[in-house]
């Protein structure tokens, strides 16, 4: 169950990228405005559908946010960490939330009230450019979606993923390293597949020689 916790000080708000670069009171008059919960792993926190209009702002934690096909398949939209913010299309068009959104890991999380959100957006330019980008990345990783779908196999999608996770080596040259390697099932859900087609790909890859663990 999410716990409201008291109000303390901009510390909270250090790394929030909406607000990197403004001033320390312009923090410090955000933060007193901002209502702070505590979110336990597992716990949702939006559900589509849902008449809510906050932004939130993670000063602590991973989040997914998700959707879910007809037969009740999860399919995750992004994954959001410190510093993120979400929440900001039903506070600027005033529409239903479009997706679910569930805590990954122990969670601190500054809620904006809708009207409080569009002020500071109307009150400093530099946040309405950082709304603006983050809008222009989710059409980019919309339109990113749409072409795997389209042109991927499933098993394909699940090789995607892999290589949007893994990372060069810093001391072996031609190795690459996914570090903390998500469950089959958040996987499966990046590459809108099933947990088994996400094991099966990844045993292929395996029996190859081209993954191990």
């Amino acid at each position: 169950m999410a716990v409201v916790l008291s109000k303390q000080n901009t510390s909270r708000l250090a790394n929030i990228e909406l607000l990197d670069g403004l001033s320390n009171e312009a923090k410090l008059s955000i933060e007193k405005r901002c209502r702070w919960r505590r979110f336990e792993a597992g716990e949702q926190i939006l559900e589509k559908g849902n008449s809510d209009r906050d932004v939130y702002l993670v000063a602590k934690g991973s989040l997914q946010v998700v959707n879910y096909s007809m037969t009740g398949r999860e399919i995750a939209l992004a994954h959001l960490s410190t510093g993120s913010f979400f929440g900001e299309l039903s506070a600027i068009d005033g529409e239903l939330r479009s997706a679910s959104v569930v805590a990954l890991e122990t969670c601190l999380l500054g809620s904006l009230s809708p009207q409080l959100f569009i002020d500071q957006i109307i009150g400093h330019p530099k946040l309405a450019v950082r709304v603006l980008q983050r809008l222009a990345g989710i059409v980019r990783s919309c339109d990113e979606r749409i072409m795997d779908l389209s042109t991927l196999s499933a098993v394909e999608r699940v090789y995607r993923q892999l290589l949007h996770l893994a990372e060069e080596s810093p001391t072996d040259a031609g190795i690459w390293l996914i570090r903390n390697l998500p469950t089959q099932k958040a996987i499966a859900a990046m590459a809108s597949t099933t947990r088994e087609t996400a094991a099966r790909s990844i045993s292929q890859l395996a029996t190859g020689g081209i993954v191990e663990r």
